[in-house]
C-alpha cells in the first residue's frame, strides 16, 4: 500500500504526463524526430549526386577538354557544397541553411549547363558511360524532389504545432523554435535548369562525324570520253 507522499509523488507525475501530452509535448517530439528523419534524407540524396559530378566532369572533358569555363563552374560549385558541413544541426540555423541551399541552387544551375553543352556533341551523347551518368543524375534529380517535399510536410507540421496555443507554450517552455523550409524561391532555384543560348553552335564544338565519300571513278576510255565532253560543253 502507498504512502500519502509516494501516493503524491505518483498523481504528481501521472498529471505532468496528462498535462504535457494534452499540451503538445509528444507530438513536439515526434514531429522533431521526423524532421531529423526527412532531413537526413535529403542530405543523402545531395551527397549521392555530388559524388556523380567528378566522373561526369572527367566523362566530358574527354570530349569537350576546350568546354574549360563549364568544367570549371561545375568543379567550383562542388567544391563550394563540400565546403559547407552539412549536419542535421543545419535545420537549427537559419543562415547555415539557406547558405546550403543557394550552394546546391549553384551546383544545380552549373550540372544543368554541363548537360546542355554536351548536346553539342553527338559522340559524347552517344557514349555509353555518359548516359548511364545522365540517368543516374535524373534518377537523383527524382529522389531529391521527393525527399525535400517530405521535409517540407514534416517541418510544417512541427511548424505549426510550435506556433499553436496551447502546445507554442509547452514549446517556450521546452525551447522548441520554428525549423527553416525551402521556399518558393529555393524550389525555383535548385529545379529549375538555366536558360543558356549558345547560338548556332558551341565554339569548337566537335562535328558531326560523315560518312566517307565515295572513290573516284576509275580511268578509262569511256571516262576519258565523259571528260572531253565535259570539256566541250564547257567550250
Amino acid at each position: 500500500m502507498l504512502k500519502w507522499p509516494d501516493a503524491f509523488k505518483w498523481l504528481g507525475a501521472t498529471f505532468l504526463a496528462l498535462m504535457l501530452s494534452g499540451c503538445g509535448y509528444n507530438t513536439l517530439q515526434a514531429t522533431d524526430e521526423d524532421i531529423s528523419a526527412t532531413w537526413a534524407e535529403v542530405l543523402n540524396q545531395y551527397q549521392r549526386r555530388a559524388d556523380l559530378v567528378p566522373n561526369l566532369v572527367n566523362v566530358v572533358k574527354g570530349y569537350a577538354a576546350h568546354e574549360r569555363e563549364v568544367l570549371t563552374r561545375v568543379t567550383e560549385a562542388r567544391a563550394r557544397v563540400g565546403a559547407i558541413q552539412a549536419t542535421p544541426e543545419l535545420v537549427n540555423d537559419e543562415a547555415a541553411f539557406q547558405r546550403f541551399v543557394a550552394a546546391q541552387g549553384e551546383l544545380t544551375g552549373a550540372i544543368s549547363r554541363l548537360l546542355l553543352v554536351a548536346e553539342n556533341y553527338p559522340q559524347l551523347k552517344a557514349d555509353g558511360a555518359f548516359r548511364d551518368l545522365q540517368a543516374q543524375l535524373e534518377g537523383t534529380e527524382n529522389r531529391i524532389a521527393v525527399a525535400r517535399n517530405r521535409y517540407i510536410a514534416a517541418v510544417k507540421t512541427y511548424n505549426v504545432t510550435v506556433r499553436s496555443f496551447p502546445s507554442n507554450l509547452t514549446a517556450m517552455l521546452f525551447g522548441f523554435e520554428t525549423k527553416p523550409t525551402f521556399t518558393v524561391e529555393n524550389e525555383r532555384a535548385i529545379a529549375a535548369p538555366p536558360t543558356v543560348d549558345f547560338g548556332t553552335s558551341a565554339p569548337g564544338a566537335a562535328p558531326e562525324r560523315l560518312p566517307p565519300a565515295p572513290p573516284a571513278p576509275a580511268s578509262g576510255p569511256a571516262n576519258e570520253g565523259a571528260a572531253a565532253g565535259s570539256d566541250a560543253a564547257g567550250h
